[in-house]
Protein backbone atom coordinates (compact mmCIF):
# COMPACT_ATOMS: atom_id res chain seq x y z
CA UNK A 1 0.00 0.00 0.00
CA UNK A 2 2.82 2.15 -1.22
CA UNK A 3 1.76 6.40 -1.48
CA UNK A 4 3.79 8.69 -3.08
CA UNK A 5 3.29 11.76 -1.85
CA UNK A 6 6.02 14.36 -2.12
CA UNK A 7 8.71 14.17 1.01
CA UNK A 8 10.62 17.05 2.59
CA UNK A 9 11.44 17.02 6.16
CA UNK A 10 10.43 19.25 8.41
CA UNK A 11 12.95 19.22 11.14
CA UNK A 12 15.04 22.17 9.93
CA UNK A 13 11.74 24.45 9.55
CA UNK A 14 9.70 22.87 13.44
CA UNK A 15 11.52 22.93 16.55
CA UNK A 16 11.21 20.04 18.62
CA UNK A 17 8.37 20.64 20.84
CA UNK A 18 6.23 21.78 17.36
CA UNK A 19 7.21 18.34 15.96
CA UNK A 20 6.14 16.51 19.06
CA UNK A 21 2.63 18.29 19.39
CA UNK A 22 2.01 17.68 15.69
CA UNK A 23 2.93 14.31 15.91
CA UNK A 24 1.01 13.83 19.00
CA UNK A 25 -2.37 15.00 16.90
CA UNK A 26 -1.00 13.06 13.62
CA UNK A 27 -0.90 9.55 15.34
CA UNK A 28 -4.49 10.46 17.36
CA UNK A 29 -5.71 11.02 14.03
CA UNK A 30 -4.30 7.84 12.69
CA UNK A 31 -5.74 5.98 16.04
CA UNK A 32 -9.33 7.19 15.82
CA UNK A 33 -9.53 6.68 11.78
CA UNK A 34 -8.50 2.97 12.82
CA UNK A 35 -10.90 2.97 15.98
CA UNK A 36 -13.99 3.97 13.71
CA UNK A 37 -12.87 1.00 11.22
CA UNK A 38 -13.14 -1.54 13.85
CA UNK A 39 -16.50 -0.25 15.72
CA UNK A 40 -18.13 -0.77 11.91
CA UNK A 41 -16.27 -3.95 11.33
CA UNK A 42 -17.50 -5.00 14.62
CA UNK A 43 -20.76 -3.63 14.57
CA UNK A 44 -21.59 -4.91 11.14
CA UNK A 45 -20.53 -8.52 11.71
CA UNK A 46 -22.67 -9.04 14.84
CA UNK A 47 -25.80 -7.45 13.24
CA UNK A 48 -24.97 -9.72 9.95
CA UNK A 49 -24.25 -12.64 12.28
CA UNK A 50 -27.76 -12.63 14.01
CA UNK A 51 -29.51 -12.01 10.51
CA UNK A 52 -27.93 -15.19 9.04
CA UNK A 53 -27.18 -17.46 11.84
CA UNK A 54 -30.33 -19.18 14.46
CA UNK A 55 -28.27 -20.58 17.66
CA UNK A 56 -30.64 -23.56 18.56
CA UNK A 57 -30.57 -24.45 22.34
CA UNK A 58 -28.46 -27.34 21.78
CA UNK A 59 -25.86 -25.52 20.73
CA UNK A 60 -26.44 -26.47 16.85
CA UNK A 61 -25.93 -23.06 14.46
CA UNK A 62 -29.38 -22.80 11.93
CA UNK A 63 -28.85 -20.71 8.53
CA UNK A 64 -32.05 -18.30 8.08
CA UNK A 65 -33.22 -17.72 4.60
CA UNK A 66 -30.48 -14.70 4.09
CA UNK A 67 -27.46 -17.26 5.58
CA UNK A 68 -28.83 -19.49 3.23
CA UNK A 69 -28.45 -17.01 0.17
CA UNK A 70 -25.36 -16.07 1.40
CA UNK A 71 -23.45 -19.00 2.35
CA UNK A 72 -25.14 -21.19 0.12
CA UNK A 73 -24.06 -19.22 -3.07
CA UNK A 74 -21.05 -17.27 -4.78
CA UNK A 75 -22.48 -14.42 -3.02
CA UNK A 76 -19.90 -16.32 -0.18
CA UNK A 77 -17.02 -15.43 -2.38
CA UNK A 78 -17.84 -12.11 -3.46
CA UNK A 79 -18.01 -11.19 0.33
CA UNK A 80 -14.98 -12.62 0.90
CA UNK A 81 -12.60 -10.94 -1.66
CA UNK A 82 -14.44 -7.62 -1.81
CA UNK A 83 -12.01 -6.14 1.39
CA UNK A 84 -9.02 -6.62 -0.95
CA UNK A 85 -10.76 -5.01 -3.93
CA UNK A 86 -11.33 -1.71 -1.25
CA UNK A 87 -7.83 -2.01 -0.03
CA UNK A 88 -6.52 -1.75 -4.20
CA UNK A 89 -8.76 0.65 -5.05
CA UNK A 90 -7.94 2.81 -1.68
CA UNK A 91 -4.25 2.32 -2.46
CA UNK A 92 -4.13 3.19 -6.06
CA UNK A 93 -6.40 6.19 -5.57
CA UNK A 94 -5.45 7.63 -3.12
CA UNK A 95 -3.60 10.78 -4.48
CA UNK A 96 -6.30 11.74 -6.46
CA UNK A 97 -9.60 11.35 -4.51
CA UNK A 98 -10.50 13.86 -1.80
CA UNK A 99 -10.24 12.77 1.73
CA UNK A 100 -13.69 12.43 2.37
CA UNK A 101 -14.09 10.37 -0.61
CA UNK A 102 -11.04 8.34 1.29
CA UNK A 103 -12.86 8.25 4.57
CA UNK A 104 -16.09 6.83 2.66
CA UNK A 105 -14.39 4.15 0.93
CA UNK A 106 -12.36 3.10 4.44
CA UNK A 107 -15.66 2.95 6.02
CA UNK A 108 -17.33 1.11 3.34
CA UNK A 109 -13.98 -1.47 3.24
CA UNK A 110 -14.86 -1.83 7.14
CA UNK A 111 -18.68 -2.75 6.90
CA UNK A 112 -17.48 -5.06 4.08
CA UNK A 113 -14.96 -6.47 6.04
CA UNK A 114 -17.69 -6.77 8.80
CA UNK A 115 -19.83 -9.08 6.70
CA UNK A 116 -16.71 -10.81 6.02
CA UNK A 117 -15.47 -11.97 9.53
CA UNK A 118 -19.41 -12.51 10.45
CA UNK A 119 -18.68 -16.04 10.26
CA UNK A 120 -17.04 -16.19 13.64
CA UNK A 121 -19.89 -15.76 15.41
CA UNK A 122 -21.26 -19.33 14.20
CA UNK A 123 -17.79 -21.20 14.80
CA UNK A 124 -17.06 -19.29 18.41
CA UNK A 125 -18.84 -18.44 21.50
CA UNK A 126 -18.88 -14.71 22.38
CA UNK A 127 -16.95 -14.77 25.37
CA UNK A 128 -14.23 -16.65 23.16
CA UNK A 129 -14.68 -13.59 20.65
CA UNK A 130 -14.26 -11.15 23.68
CA UNK A 131 -11.48 -12.61 25.27
CA UNK A 132 -9.21 -13.29 22.29
CA UNK A 133 -10.02 -9.55 20.98
CA UNK A 134 -9.29 -8.64 24.20
CA UNK A 135 -5.79 -10.32 24.21
CA UNK A 136 -5.39 -8.98 20.76
CA UNK A 137 -5.98 -5.69 22.03
CA UNK A 138 -3.07 -5.97 24.53
CA UNK A 139 -0.59 -7.25 22.37
CA UNK A 140 -1.15 -4.33 19.97
CA UNK A 141 -1.19 -1.69 21.77
CA UNK A 142 1.92 -2.88 23.11
CA UNK A 143 4.03 -3.80 19.80
CA UNK A 144 2.40 -0.19 18.87
CA UNK A 145 3.85 1.40 21.33
CA UNK A 146 7.12 -0.26 20.96
CA UNK A 147 7.10 1.05 17.53
CA UNK A 148 6.62 4.35 18.22
CA UNK A 149 8.75 4.72 21.14
CA UNK A 150 11.73 2.81 19.97
CA UNK A 151 14.93 4.61 18.96
CA UNK A 152 15.81 1.11 16.96
CA UNK A 153 15.80 1.54 13.00
CA UNK A 154 12.85 -1.18 12.21
CA UNK A 155 13.08 -1.32 8.25
CA UNK A 156 15.30 -4.01 8.03
CA UNK A 157 12.25 -5.81 9.90
CA UNK A 158 10.32 -4.78 6.59
CA UNK A 159 11.88 -6.92 3.79
CA UNK A 160 11.61 -10.09 6.43
CA UNK A 161 8.48 -9.22 7.71
CA UNK A 162 6.89 -9.54 3.96
CA UNK A 163 8.90 -12.50 2.85
CA UNK A 164 7.00 -14.20 6.01
CA UNK A 165 3.82 -12.75 5.25
CA UNK A 166 3.88 -14.52 1.78
CA UNK A 167 4.90 -17.72 3.15
CA UNK A 168 1.98 -17.63 5.49
CA UNK A 169 -0.20 -16.87 2.27
CA UNK A 170 1.16 -20.08 0.47
CA UNK A 171 0.74 -22.05 3.73
CA UNK A 172 -2.78 -21.05 4.21
CA UNK A 173 -3.71 -21.96 0.30
CA UNK A 174 -1.82 -25.32 0.45
CA UNK A 175 -3.87 -26.03 3.99
CA UNK A 176 -7.07 -25.50 2.44
CA UNK A 177 -6.21 -28.20 0.30
CA UNK A 178 -4.83 -30.34 3.09
CA UNK A 179 -7.39 -29.53 6.19
CA UNK A 180 -4.36 -30.44 8.67
CA UNK A 181 -5.17 -29.51 12.09
CA UNK A 182 -1.26 -29.34 13.12
CA UNK A 183 -0.28 -27.30 9.97
CA UNK A 184 -3.20 -24.69 10.59
CA UNK A 185 -1.54 -24.31 14.17
CA UNK A 186 1.87 -23.87 12.91
CA UNK A 187 0.75 -21.45 10.44
CA UNK A 188 -1.86 -19.60 13.37
CA UNK A 189 1.54 -19.26 15.67
CA UNK A 190 3.65 -18.53 12.86
CA UNK A 191 1.04 -15.36 11.69
CA UNK A 192 0.79 -14.02 15.26
CA UNK A 193 4.54 -13.50 15.21
CA UNK A 194 4.38 -11.71 11.67
CA UNK A 195 1.47 -9.87 12.73
CA UNK A 196 3.02 -8.67 15.73
CA UNK A 197 6.31 -7.47 13.95
CA UNK A 198 3.96 -5.52 11.59
CA UNK A 199 1.97 -4.03 14.10
CA UNK A 200 5.87 -1.85 15.36
CA UNK A 201 7.07 -2.18 11.77
CA UNK A 202 3.99 0.11 10.37
CA UNK A 203 3.64 1.96 13.49
CA UNK A 204 7.38 3.76 13.13
CA UNK A 205 6.59 3.96 9.30
CA UNK A 206 3.87 5.65 9.92
CA UNK A 207 5.50 7.85 12.75
CA UNK A 208 8.16 8.61 10.30
CA UNK A 209 5.67 9.51 7.14
CA UNK A 210 4.76 12.84 9.65
CA UNK A 211 8.11 14.52 9.33
CA UNK A 212 7.45 15.42 5.93
CA UNK A 213 6.14 19.01 5.60
CA UNK A 214 3.22 18.65 3.66
CA UNK A 215 -0.64 20.50 2.97
CA UNK A 216 -3.50 19.60 5.90
CA UNK A 217 -5.00 17.49 2.60
CA UNK A 218 -1.91 14.94 2.52
CA UNK A 219 -1.25 14.81 6.00
CA UNK A 220 -4.93 13.60 6.29
CA UNK A 221 -4.74 10.99 3.92
CA UNK A 222 -1.64 9.56 4.96
CA UNK A 223 -3.22 9.14 8.37
CA UNK A 224 -6.40 8.00 7.01
CA UNK A 225 -3.74 5.09 4.85
CA UNK A 226 -1.81 4.97 7.97
CA UNK A 227 -4.93 3.48 10.02
CA UNK A 228 -5.38 1.35 7.52
CA UNK A 229 -1.82 -0.17 7.53
CA UNK A 230 -2.60 -0.71 11.51
CA UNK A 231 -6.30 -1.65 11.16
CA UNK A 232 -5.29 -4.99 8.99
CA UNK A 233 -2.00 -5.60 11.37
CA UNK A 234 -5.09 -5.92 14.14
CA UNK A 235 -8.00 -7.90 12.09
CA UNK A 236 -5.05 -10.31 11.25
CA UNK A 237 -3.78 -10.20 13.90
CA UNK A 238 -7.21 -11.02 15.65
CA UNK A 239 -7.84 -13.63 13.13
CA UNK A 240 -4.37 -15.38 13.85
CA UNK A 241 -5.12 -15.76 17.37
Amino acid sequence: MAINFGRQSVAQNLDKSQIDQGLRSYMLQVYNYMTIGLAITGAVSYFFAKLCFIFAVDGQVILTALGQAVYGSFIKWIIIFAPLGFVFYLSARINKISVSSALITFCAFSAVMGLSMSYIFAVYTSASIAKVFFISSSVFLAMSLYGYTTKKDLTSWGSFLMMGLIGLIIAMLVNMFLQSPLMGFVISCAGVLIFVGLTAYDTQKIKNMYLESDVEEVSNKKALMGALRLYLDFINLFIMM
